[in-house]
């Protein structure tokens, strides 16, 4: 239950001023806002009732994972154009992008050798970019560490050892992204710090809270100069057995066995269509998503859920007649994974010469129950998307608060684009996240279809009343 509250700060005349002047202005909020609850109550009837978003992203996972440069990738390029076209949107089309190329390959073993207890299988994946390791594969004693800063004190106790990096996600953090970040650089950095301290490959526990035998991969890097050794990830409950393992035996060693590798850059594309403004159709707002996945799975959370939205969003004004102003424009953007060229080549795309991005509303943080809207602006311009908290509410959305963005989107903020983020409830998206978990099954209908209509709502929104600098 909410109550009133009034500082000690403020006088009570000047509340009273207050209270009076918020009173005034009430009716004219009223009237702004009070043609938009018609259209809020269809898109919720009509997105509940239709659950399009559902059947939008059973067509993407379709046709399995879609790692940048794969054959998979490019049908779900064509399948979602022709479901575009389908759905009647204006202007179906698709923009290149070169995109990083690289494979798992067919070969992942790993056994961790111990004279107390034997052989004992494990289950390895190769991290996204990795080299592979040599033919035969390679074995070495372990060194356990739990952050890239005690990474970088390590000195010769790496040098030719495996570097186990074995640092947790903290269970302490509300924001499960603010854990993943914390945690994520062991990931991303860390085969180049162990290869500075001499070590052969490195190991890193899964990125997620849930514990279960399932790796989680992602994309790690090398740095010039420096050696390029195998990086492999290792489930979570693995990284425990392991931990457990090197206290009763420290000598224990490792055998593992990759066969990646990058091959060529090829070219790919981003994919889009919309519904054209009536009155001002060179300025756009853009709904979307990321239609590459890791290879594990078939990325329903990562990010087919944010495209299937993207979409339904741009069918659902169509499907109740309504007519924008502004362009509303959905785009599946690739190579979010692997380096973020759909992004930077959508925004420099000569292609947005003759246009005016107002605003950006990116959704990749998985298909779960939404909370709320980011928005990466201060100012007019978040204070007018700010007063639409009741609408949203409607929607079943709870709050409209600053910071908003994405990979994908983050270019367009150079030429001045308002970027918004849809955010959902979090605590399981990482359970999924970049492993062989993130199915179709994964994905409440529901959940999903509200975060659809919300994208809607506030797309129709900008596109009507666009946005104060």
């Amino acid at each position: 239950m909410r109550t009133a509250f009034r500082s000690p700060l403020i006088p009570a005349a000047l509340a009273a001023s207050l209270a009076l002047a918020a009173l005034a202005l009430a009716p004219l909020q009223a009237r702004r806002q009070g043609p938009y609850e018609d259209v809020a109550t269809r898109l919720l009837r009509t997105g509940m009732r239709d659950q399009g978003a559902r059947a939008i992203l059973r067509k993407i996972v379709s046709v399995g994972p879609r790692l940048t440069g794969s054959k998979q990738a490019d049908e779900a390029v064509t399948l979602m154009a022709n479901e575009m076209k389908a759905l009647g949107f204006d202007r179906v089309r698709t923009e290149p992008t070169v995109v990083s190329h690289w494979v798992r390959g067919p070969i992942e073993e790993g056994r961790l050798l111990s004279k107390a207890a034997g052989a004992i299988p494990v289950k390895v994946r190769a991290l996204g970019g990795s080299v592979a390791t040599p033919r035969g594969g390679l074995t070495a004693g372990i060194v356990e560490v739990r952050s890239i800063a005690e990474a970088e004190r390590l000195g010769d106790r790496a040098r030719g050892k495996i570097v186990f990096f074995n640092g947790a996600m903290d269970p302490t953090l509300l924001d499960t992204f603010a854990a993943y970040g914390g945690a994520v650089p062991q990931r991303s950095d860390g085969a180049v710090v162990a290869a500075k301290a001499g070590a052969v490959a490195v190991v890193v526990r899964s990125i997620t809270l849930a514990e279960n035998d399932d790796p989680h991969t992602g994309t790690m890097s090398y740095a010039r100069g420096v050696p390029e050794i195998p990086a492999v990830t290792i489930s979570t409950k693995a990284a425990d057995r392991l931990d457990a393992l090197l206290a009763a035996d420290p000598g224990v060693r490792m055998f593992v066995r990759t066969s990646c590798a990058t091959l060529p850059p090829v070219t790919s594309h981003n994919v889009m269509g919309e519904l054209t403004g009536t009155e001002k159709p060179n300025e756009v707002v853009v709904v979307g998503g990321h239609l590459d996945s890791w290879d594990l799975s078939v990325g329903a959370h990562d990010d087919g859920a944010g495209c299937a939205q993207s979409i339904e969003a741009l069918r659902l004004i169509k499907e109740l007649g309504l007519r924008p102003k502004r362009t509303i424009r959905a785009v599946l953007f690739m190579d979010e994974e692997n380096g973020g060229s759909g992004g930077r080549d959508y925004a420099r795309s000569r292609n947005r010469w003759n246009e005016r991005h107002i605003a950006a509303l990116e959704s990749d943080r998985g298909g779960f129950l939404p909370l709320g809207i980011g928005v990466g602006a201060r100012g007019p311009a978040f204070d007018e998307i700010k007063s639409w908290e009741p609408l949203l509410r409607m929607m079943g959305l709870q709050w409209v608060r600053p910071g908003g963005g994405g990979v994908d989107i983050g270019p367009l903020a150079e030429s001045g684009t308002v970027l918004l983020e849809l955010v959902p409830d979090s605590q399981r998206y990482f359970d999924v996240h970049h492993s062989g978990m993130d199915t179709l099954a994964a994905v409440n209908p529901r959940e999903l279809q509200l975060g659809a209509n919300a994208m809607a709502l506030v797309a129709w929104m900008i596109s009507e009343e666009g946005l104060p600098k």
